[in-house]
């Protein structure tokens, strides 16, 4: 049984070799990126079970992808090749301080070969998180109704549905996105937004006033990150603050909300309380800045531990 599945396009992601303006860089490293994927991935490496379902094209890029993430000991049975559909790709721009510009190549994505069809109801039953995001529905018109019909899945045997918006202004406007938001939301147990997508969607970016806003979404388990603040959670009428943990040098931004994600939907699954599990993925958060790639920081178990001082490591 998988712990968590979770649906969405990956990409081939080409690094900068230096930072500074795309247009001065002279080359660039092939990585993998796609922000599904590396939810999977960091929740691969803490230990659990993780499921993917995809589309790929049928090139090289996509059986790469395709084997980078069966390595990762992901279950990839959901993923299948398409013709017709080059596998997706963006380019990376990174400055000094690790913030960073993507620039997508997606247009013509293997997913929008997908249809609500494609969907085995039985993997579904042998699972006990979905994961989702925003960025799927606005990566192909017809994504969204596979969104759906996963969620329609999703409810009928019992899992536990997790989202986060993760906006892509690249892929589809604010109101589309807000919209789309709001009819996953009462469907929604754990949400997993920045404050200022929670901004876009429901017009609030404090805390207090986003969860106020949720109220009628009956949602259990609502978790914003605000970076540098740290992360607030609200469950069982209960709000937790926990401050941001400093990393030692910002790198690069990409990934620490797929981070995140997957260290608070591990200490979830591990029944942990809400401050134990904002400071779990507040940590995972900080290691992943701390590298330069969408999934190379992501950390393994016993990384974490070490990071938080419950293990010690003996190098030599």
């Amino acid at each position: 049984m998988n712990d968590i599945i979770t649906i969405g396009d990956a990409m081939i992601a080409f690094n900068p070799s230096d930072t500074g303006p795309m247009k001065f860089v002279p080359s660039f490293t092939r990585n993998i990126g796609g922000a599904e994927l590396n939810v999977a991935i960091g929740c691969s490496r803490l230990g659990l079970e993780a499921g993917w379902i995809s589309r790929l094209g049928d090139d090289e890029f996509g059986k790469y992808i395709r084997n980078f993430a069966r390595g990762e000991g992901i279950d990839t049975s959901q993923v299948g090749f398409v013709k017709g559909h080059p596998t997706s790709l963006n380019f990376k721009e990174i400055m000094e301080d690790g913030s960073v510009r993507t620039f997508y190549y997606r247009e013509n994505s293997p997913t929008a070969a997908m249809t609500p069809d494609d969907l085995s109801e039985d993997y579904f039953k042998q699972a006990k998180i979905l994961h989702i995001t925003g960025i799927f529905p606005g990566v192909a018109e017809g994504n969204l109704d596979v969104t759906r019909k996963a969620i329609e899945l999703a409810k009928r045997h019992g899992l536990t549905i997790s989202f986060d918006p993760n906006i892509r202004l690249k892929l589809w406007s604010k109101e589309a996105i807000s919209k789309v938001s709001k009819s996953f939301l009462p469907d929604v147990d754990i949400l997993l937004a920045g404050t200022e997508e929670m901004e876009i969607i429901l017009g609030e970016n404090k805390p207090e006033k986003i969860i106020e806003a949720c109220k009628p979404y009956a949602i259990d388990h609502i978790v914003l990150k605000q970076g540098e603040d740290g992360a607030a959670g609200y469950h069982n009428e209960q709000l937790v603050e926990a401050p941001a943990v400093p990393p030692r040098k910002v790198v690069d931004t990409v990934g620490a909300g797929d981070g995140f994600d997957a260290g608070y939907l591990y200490g979830y699954l591990n029944k942990w309380s809400l401050e134990k599990s904002l400071q779990f993925a507040n940590t995972i958060g900080s290691m992943v800045v701390s590298v330069k790639g969408d999934n190379e920081g992501l950390p393994y178990l016993e990384d974490v531990q070490m990071k938080l001082g419950e293990i010690e490591r003996i190098e030599r």
